[in-house]
């Protein structure tokens, strides 16, 4: 390599390229730094045609050059390029093996236009060489290979042009005008004779080309005019470099892809397929995109803005979460529309589309944390705003209803917060999931609530209801069981009409109302129905009390004294007895349904000496009750009568008793009366004695 234009062979003359070679080319010249600011100019012609020459004289630079001295033999072998010097933008020279190389024998034609096509699809300048003398020369004047070109170039479109510069050496005392028109029309009738596709049957040559015509004296004989036509050419080739004129608008490959956009177009040449110039821009363009794509990807990835921010959503919220991650998401989406404004617009547009969604497919599982915090938050305020709403006394379902409108509100806000401008997710899951759950606990305290409300006024029942039925079953009267079901009646006809009110703060289906109400009335019914089997669960004890509290207290409840001789014990004992026989028949059996029994005339006429014509005879030896069902059998006939005889048997002390203390009262009298009556009968006289005590 030469210090300043460090010419290096990038294709081998066996048509190996030189990968290597390139890639410290373009290290050495720092091309990769030029973006697209660079340009390519190749040179094509037969060979021993000065081609190496002109381009030194042209771009100061090294290529090797045919030694007179030494004989006429060929000095390029392949494809060479040098860096060329002093020009600016950067641009490469890029000299190719002569197109008639008698040293290749058969292999030249295949060579040539391999290197042409090469060339063609690399270069922004292509220098035609051509021996004055040539001109109008079917072979010697590369028609063949200019034929080659274009045909190739018919199978393609690229709006871009390249600068077919007709380089014409040695020039004779024949006028350039008339040396440029012969070419000129030369090119046109290639031009015209190429087959080409149906679309472009009647487009121009200047729609691909930009031909134009120069001469110079031949280097051997006037070489001081030669150097200063050389001279004009490089101040006009520099001219045109700089302002973009001869060169094609490039925007396709920057200097970064040169290598791998030149591998690609050499490997297409030798596998012989056609050279595809857009689908070539399009691979470039692929590749790049995606490199620029995966490396914002990766930047994103590990950024510490990203990663903070998603460090922070897994434990809370982020206020204004929507806008940060638009923010960033749009600083490496502006970076890499810049880095690839240069590629094809398409493949730049959907490689956008890609790393777009990649980067929302990373920020996707954190945007939907922000919902959770979101729905969560709004879940929470449900549930306060509804336990607040209640405490004011609101109605369930009004506070339900308000509740359930200011938080959706409040979540479709919170959304709006955290939507990514470049995504167009729909929140419309969370929301259904919210609304879900918001219903879910509504109808758990709504259940609660209710139980409540059950549970308070069952013990309201139970309250009204259990210390007067236990009054009826200790002092039973002629209709106790009336009295119980009046009792009940009243009790729940004002708990059901409270509760009723209570129930239509809930706008309750009617069904489910009813249902609440009935099963209040039958929590009553329970109430009483508990009491009575409780009562029944000790009948004996209940039965001896109710005797004894008739037996030894008067209706005033005043203890009897038994030393008066005037009480009636069997009278008295009679009507305990029959007090305690009401209290069985009371306790015998659950009548809440009103319908009439024969329970207490059937034991009275079994049990004592009270005659009931409707009685039958054997009526306690049935184990259940005329007209009574046997669930609402508490005690039946049979144990009633073992009862009663457990009754009579445990209460005749009592009754003996009461007896034997009158009796032994009466002779204690009577021995008192011997004591002092007969004295004073003495000192009155029977009749005195009968006047006191009458």
């Amino acid at each position: 390599m030469d210090e300043d234009s460090c010419s290096t062979q990038l294709i081998y003359d066996d048509g190996i390229f030189n990968v290597s070679g390139l890639e410290s080319f373009m290290k050495t010249v720092k091309l990769s730094e030029c973006g697209l600011s660079y340009a390519v100019v190749a040179i094509i012609g037969p060979e021993i045609s000065g081609k190496s020459t002109l381009l030194n004289h042209l771009f100061h630079t090294n290529f090797r050059e045919m030694d007179a001295l030494s004989g006429r033999s060929q000095t390029t072998k392949g494809i060479w390029i040098a860096k060329c010097v002093g020009i600016e933008p950067c641009t490469i020279a890029m000299d190719l093996e002569g197109t008639a190389d008698t040293e290749r024998g058969e292999d030249v034609t295949a060579f040539a236009k391999q290197s042409a096509l090469f060339a063609l699809a690399t270069a922004d300048i292509l220098l035609i060489n051509i021996w004055c003398h040539d001109i109008g020369r079917e072979q010697a004047a590369n028609k063949p290979l200019l034929r080659t070109i274009f045909q190739v170039l018919m199978s393609l479109f690229s709006p871009h042009k390249t600068t077919l510069l007709f380089v014409i050496r040695d020039k004779t005392k024949t006028p350039l005008e008339h040396l440029e028109r012969i070419l000129r029309e030369d090119i046109q009738e290639i031009w015209d004779a190429v087959s080409k596709p149906e679309a472009h049957m009647d487009t121009p040559l200047s729609e691909f080309f930009i031909v134009d015509v120069t001469a110079l004296s031949s280097y051997e004989e006037k070489e001081e005019q030669f150097k200063e036509q050389v001279a004009q050419l490089r101040r006009r080739l520099f001219h045109s470099i700089d302002q973009g004129r001869l060169a094609r608008d490039r925007r396709d490959v920057t200097t970064s892809d040169f290598s791998f956009s030149a591998q690609h177009i050499w490997k297409a040449i030798r596998e012989n397929k056609d050279l595809d110039l857009p689908a070539h821009k399009v691979i470039i363009s692929t590749v790049r995109c995606d490199e620029i794509a995966d490396e914002k990807l990766s930047r994103l990835t590990s950024s510490e803005d990203w990663l903070t921010l998603n460090a922070t959503v897994q434990s809370r919220p982020v206020s204004g979460f929507g806008k940060k991650v638009s923010f960033i998401l749009d600083a490496y989406l502006s970076e890499y529309d810049m880095e690839a404004i240069c590629f094809d617009e398409d493949v730049r547009a959907a490689k956008r589309r890609q790393l777009e969604s990649k980067a929302l497919h990373l920020v996707h599982p954190t945007y939907q944390a922000m919902l959770g915090h979101i729905r969560s938050k709004t879940l929470d305020s449900f549930k306060n705003g509804l336990e607040l709403s209640l405490k004011k006394g609101t109605g369930f379902a009004a506070s339900v209803h308000d509740c359930t409108r200011s938080c959706m509100l409040e979540f479709d806000q919170g959304c709006s917060d955290v939507a990514i401008r470049q995504s167009d997710w729909d929140a419309s899951k969370a929301r259904d999931k919210l609304r879900r759950d918001i219903k879910a606990h509504a109808a758990s305290v709504r259940s609660a609530k209710l139980s409540e409300l059950v549970a308070y006024y069952e013990k309201q029942l139970t309250e009204v209801l259990a210390e007067p039925v236990e009054s009826l079953f200790d002092v039973p009267g002629q209709d106790t069981w009336g009295s119980i079901r009046k009792l009940l009646d009243d009790a729940t006809g004002v708990a059901v009409s409270e509760f009723s009110t209570a129930l239509a703060g809930f706008e309750l289906d009617q069904p489910t109302f009813g249902n609440m109400v009935r099963t209040l009335g039958d929590r009553a019914k329970n109430v009483v129905e508990k009491m009575s089997r409780e009562a029944a669960r000790s009948p004996l004890i209940r039965l001896k009390h109710r005797f004894s509290k008739v037996f030894l207290h008067d209706n005033d409840s005043v203890p009897r004294v038994w030393v008066d001789g005037y009480k009636d014990i069997r009278a008295i004992e009679k009507d305990a007895r029959i007090a305690a026989l009401r209290l069985l028949s009371v306790m015998a059996a659950i009548r809440l349904d009103g319908e009439p029994d024969e329970i207490e005339n059937v034991l009275l006429s079994s049990l004592t000496d009270v005659t009931v014509a409707s009685a039958p005879a054997d009526a306690l030896a049935s184990r259940t009750w005329e007209g009574v069902s046997p669930e609402n059998t508490l005690i039946s006939p049979v144990k009633c009568k073992s009862l009663w005889m457990r009754l009579l048997t445990d209460t005749e002390f009592m009754v003996t008793h009461a007896i034997s203390a009158q009796e032994e009262r009466r002779r204690d009298n009577i021995h008192l009366l011997a004591c002092w009556g007969i004295p004073l009968i003495a000192v009155l006289g029977a009749k005195g004695v009968m006047r006191i005590l009458k």
